[in-house]
């Protein structure tokens, strides 16, 4: 793994509880008020293959995590990093190898003076990036999550369908999955339209 030489000293005496297949802690206490904390991770063939193996892929082709995290008001941290990889993933269908690139920009807000949500009925807060500080903070973790978040659900291999559900009651005209799609068939319909009013 690259890291740069603004983060050796923060990394110094860290120790994660677990071992993840990327980690890359950072001490929030050691980290500069007065400018930027950059990294930059890039995981090395067998790290690669954790990864692929911890979040079910197939393998992880290149993995590239690189930003800063830089001082805000009110002893706040701010993350923001551009995250690329090339993954392939089992088709849904066939579990053939399914390839995917993911480009993402990632942003999270770490708050000193966090409060907790109290109440019967909590709100989910409008800022879903920001979060309490931790004492580290694991960028490696953070990269891994944002992967996560990106992978396509329902990877298909190119000619992979489902089969067509077919549902008869008795004495009915066979029900298809086309006719369960009223909202695919009105998204259709306004872009018919459309294209018609705008000829």
């Amino acid at each position: 793994m690259k890291k740069s030489d603004a983060s050796v000293d923060l990394r110094e005496s860290v120790a994660p509880e677990r071992s993840p297949a990327l980690s890359h802690p950072l001490r929030s206490g050691a980290l500069s008020m007065r400018k930027p904390t950059r990294f930059a991770l890039s995981p090395e063939p067998a790290q690669r293959q954790a990864i692929a193996e911890d979040l079910g892929l197939l393998a992880v082709r290149t993995f590239h995590f690189k930003g800063e995290l830089r001082p805000a008001p009110n002893r706040d941290f701010v993350l923001e990093a551009e995250l690329e990889a090339e993954i392939e993933q089992p088709c849904v269908v066939t579990l053939a190898p399914v390839p995917a690139k993911i480009r993402e920009t990632v942003t999270r807000r770490f708050v000193a003076d966090w409060v907790e949500p109290s109440g019967d009925e909590v709100e989910m807060p409008e800022d879903d990036s920001a979060e309490p500080i931790p004492e580290v903070i694991d960028v490696g973790a953070v990269a891994l999550e944002a992967l996560v978040l990106a992978l396509p659900q329902y990877p298909r291999a190119p000619g992979a369908e489902l089969g067509e559900l077919v549902a008869t009651p008795p004495g009915a005209e066979p029900l298809r999955d086309v006719d369960l799609k009223p909202f695919a068939s009105l998204a259709a319909l306004k872009d018919k339209l459309g294209g018609s009013s705008g000829a």
